[in-house]
Formats: C-alpha cells, sequence, structure tokens
C-alpha cells in the first residue's frame, strides 16, 4: 500500500485490519518510511526501535488467527522521552542522562502493549520537559510542520510533530502546565490532559505533583479510546485515583445533543492577558456552536486563575531545583533556561512553598464552586499561535497563562483544533471540565470537531513531503 495510509485515524487503521485490508507490518513500514522521509526536515524523532518491525509481525500473526489482544493492536504510537518504554533509553531530552535502556515499561506503556500497539520510538523535548517550546542540548530544535520557522509548542513538540505528519497515528505526552495542549494548538491535532490520576503514570519525579500523561491524536474519537486503554489500574503510581472502568469511546455517544449542558467561556480567564484576534474569535465562534446546539451558554471568568498561576511560578522553578541538586558540576550540561529556573528555585523558602501549597487548596474549593454552576469551560489554549523560532532566540517570554491552572487544581482539559489564521497557521482552543469530568471533556470536544472539522493534516504532510522532495533534487 501506499504510504497514504498514514494518513488514517487509530480507528481507521483498526478497522482496515478488521477487514483485512492491510496488515499491521504494512503500516509499520509505511510509517517508518514516512519518518525517514519527513523527520529530518522537523526533528520529532530521538529513538526508533529496532524491533518495531517485529512487534508489527507479532501482531499481524494474531490478527491472522482473529485474536487481537486489544483495541489498539498493531496501532503504532510513540512515547515521549519522558516515559519508560523497556529496550530503550529514558534520555529527558538531557545530555545529564545517560544511554542505558530501560528494564521495564511505564504504567502507559504497558497498558499500550496489553492491548496490542506497537511502541515504536521515543519523541523529542525540551531538557526535562521544563518549558513549553521544544529544543534540547541533546536533541537540536524540533520544528513546527506548518512552518518550520516556527516551534511545534512543548514540551510535547515532538509527538504534536509526529502525529500532525502521519509519522505516528498517535503519541503518548505528557502535560505538567500545558505540555500536550500547548503543541496540539500549535500543530492542529487534538490533545487531552486527563484528570490527574486518571492515567497512572510512575516514577513521577520532582514534577509529580504536576504531571499528567496523555494522548496526542489526530481526531478526538482516537484519544478516547487510547484513554481507555491507558487508564486502567497500576499500583506503581500512589496518585492513581480509583480505577474507572469508563469507556470514552462509547462515551462520545452518549449524550445526542449539547442540551441543558451549562458552559463558561471566557476570552481571557480574567487575567491581562489580550489573545490574538484569531484565539479570541475562535473562542466565540466555539460558545456560539453550543448555543445554537442549545446549550447554556454565558461568559464568565473561573476564579482565582492569576493565583494559580502566581502558585504555579513558585512550584515550578522548586520542582526544577529538586531536579538539578547533586547533579555533577551543578548540572552545567544543562539547557540554560532550565539552570535559570533551577536558580530562581533556590531562592524559594520551605514557608514559601508550603504557602502555595496550602493556598492551591484553597482555589482549588473555589473552582469546585464554579463547577457546581457550570459543567464546562471554553478559553484559549494560548495567548498566541505557533510563535517563530526567532523570537524565542530573542527572549520571548514565554508562561502557559491559560493552561497551567488546570495541572494545579488537577482538571481535565483538552486542546481541539478550531480552524486557521489568514497566515495558515493553526489555531487551538481549550475545553476545561471540573474534577473527574473526563468522559464530558471528551464528549464536548467531539461535537466541536464535527462542527469545526479536523485540521487538513493529510495536506500537510502531502505540502511537506513535496517540499522535502523539491530540496532534494536540488
Amino acid at each position: 500500500m501506499s504510504s497514504d495510509i498514514c494518513d488514517l485515524t487509530v480507528q481507521e487503521v483498526h478497522a482496515l485490519y478488521e477487514a483485512g485490508g492491510t496488515s499491521p507490518v504494512e503500516v509499520m513500514e509505511a510509517v517508518l518510511h514516512r519518518v525517514e522521509q519527513l523527520d529530518p526536515a522537523v526533528n520529532a524523532f530521538c529513538q526508533i526501535a529496532g524491533d518495531a518491525l517485529d512487534m508489527a509481525r507479532a501482531s499481524e500473526t494474531r490478527w491472522h488467527r482473529k485474536r487481537p489482544l486489544g483495541p489498539l493492536d498493531g496501532v503504532p504510537v510513540s512515547i515521549k522521552d519522558n516515559v519508560a518504554v523497556s529496550g530503550l533509553a529514558t534520555r529527558y531530552g538531557s545530555r545529564v542522562t545517560d544511554e542505558v535502556p530501560a528494564s521495564h515499561d511505564s504504567p502507559c506503556v504497558a497498558r499500550l502493549r496489553e492491548s496490542g500497539a506497537i511502541c515504536f520510538a521515543k519523541t523529542t523535548l525540551p531538557d526535562f520537559a521544563h518549558k513549553i517550546v521544544t529544543d534540547s542540548p541533546l536533541t537540536g530544535v524540533t520544528r513546527n510542520p506548518w512552518d518550520r520557522e516556527r516551534t511545534p509548542g512543548g514540551s510535547s513538540g515532538g509527538a504534536a510533530a509526529a502525529v500532525s505528519l502521519g509519522m505516528a497515528p498517535a503519541a503518548i505526552g505528557t502535560d505538567g502546565g500545558g505540555s500536550i495542549r500547548i503543541p496540539a494548538a500549535f500543530t492542529g491535532t487534538f490533545g487531552f490532559k486527563p484528570s490527574f490520576g486518571r492515567v497512572p503514570h510512575a516514577p513521577r519525579g520532582p514534577f509529580g505533583l504536576l504531571s499528567h500523561i496523555g494522548p496526542l491524536t489526530r481526531c478526538v474519537a482516537d484519544a478516547a479510546r487510547i484513554l481507555t486503554v491507558i487508564s486502567r489500574p497500576d499500583s506503581r503510581d500512589w496518585y492513581a485515583l480509583p480505577f474507572d472502568a469508563s469507556d470514552y469511546e462509547r462515551g462520545l455517544k452518549c449524550k445526542p445533543t449539547p442540551g441543558g449542558i451549562r458552559i463558561a467561556y471566557s476570552p481571557s480567564l480574567g487575567l491581562a492577558v489580550t489573545p490574538e484576534p484569531a484565539i479570541h474569535e475562535a473562542v466565540m465562534q466555539a460558545a456560539d456552536t453550543f448555543r445554537q446546539l442549545g446549550a447554556r451558554v454565558q461568559p464568565e471568568d473561573p476564579p482565582g486563575i492569576d493565583r494559580c498561576n502566581a502558585i504555579h511560578a513558585t512550584l515550578w522553578p522548586a520542582c526544577c531545583r529538586q531536579l538539578t541538586e547533586g547533579m555533577v558540576d551543578g548540572g552545567a550540561a544543562l539547557d540554560p533556561s532550565l539552570r535559570a529556573y533551577s536558580d530562581a528555585g533556590a531562592g524559594i523558602s520551605r514557608q514559601a512553598l508550603l504557602g502555595a501549597l496550602i493556598e492551591r487548596g484553597e482555589l482549588g474549593a473555589g473552582v469546585n464552586a464554579f463547577f457546581e454552576r457550570y459543567d464546562l469551560v471554553i478559553c484559549p489554549v494560548y495567548p498566541r499561535v505557533a510563535m517563530r523560532l526567532t523570537e524565542l532566540q530573542a527572549g520571548d517570554e514565554l508562561f502557559p497563562h491559560f493552561t497551567a491552572w488546570c495541572n494545579q487544581l488537577g482538571l481535565p482539559a483538552a486542546s481541539l483544533y478550531a480552524g486557521t489564521t489568514a497566515e495558515g497557521l493553526p489555531v487551538g482552543i481549550q475545553i476545561v471540565g471540573g474534577r473527574h469530568a473526563d468522559a464530558l471533556v471528551l464528549w464536548a470536544s467531539h461535537i466541536l470537531e464535527l462542527a469545526f472539522g479536523r485540521a487538513p493534516l493529510a495536506e500537510l504532510a502531502r505540502t511537506l513531503s513535496s517540499s522535502v522532495a523539491g530540496h532534494k533534487t536540488h
């Protein structure tokens, strides 16, 4: 088959397997070919599993016997390189780590393998996932497929770039302040940050109080299918929620219309931060769409977002300091921006840190009360669309203004494609739910995806492929 198979969703690939229209080996070969063809242009991958085709052959045998392991059997899934995959090194995007292969899978990778998924590669991230752009001293700069002079966001930038180009049908990312949602918004993919503890994660490390595991995909239904698999229990995560046997994919069809759903929309979340016009318009369009479908929609800012951001600005440097303490030569091989965070963390007293944690609980109570009056919030993901790399090099101030509160309070949140700017760059909007309302956020995302349509990712891959081919001929 042609490499166009790379443009299919997870569900479409699985349906082809069921119908005998293709095989896991054909799909894996096509994906590896596309990686070879397109990844040099964007730098999304840092490791490829040497046994990827062996895993595909094992899946093919199961399909021939009509005994697939689960709904992801034979589906290639990339894994961000701060998540352990047995047999591959976990480098965290950093020069201070080593190339020793991991001996065990992380919980989410173990669940993927149990469902038959092919965890075939590791994707790039900034040094220890500490910022919302993707470059590191270890792997260099990762570029946005929509415009290679722009960032794909971070820290799951490699994951988002890979999915947007069909170099993986789906990817696993992590999100400590916006690191799934911002790259999804910048690349026209769908990114979902589950409720804190919904997906078991181990080891959690210094960012454990903020870090979430979640999928980046080409459509909402794929993310729902993956969440159903990776949210299965694992005793290694003390913070994990009690197991909920929900089928999130089936839940997308549980409510035929949004009638009666209560939605607040907020173009700025009450912050002194003004989103670009295209982003503001996308938020307003989403609100209008739900209103026309019968939802109860009105403008209101959730309380305390500015204070949540202040707490994030305290906790994040403190986490970075904990990460770097004891490193050889003070972590001289680290990204300078991570060292700067660590230096800032050294000045945060224990009293200030404890005070931030106490205030976080108080803010969470206020937001819980807000979600007794509303089911969902629609707001921006980031104030801007994907920024130029030259702006970042010039010291552009980066902060996850609209996303960090969801990490501080453990809320489920999604980034959804909502069109393009006049320059042809994707625009993302954010849908946030109350605590543990993962199914509702996915359902609402699916409703808007049906209204807005999906990003033209197949066309994006063809355009880049033509550009790469043209460059080689010259």
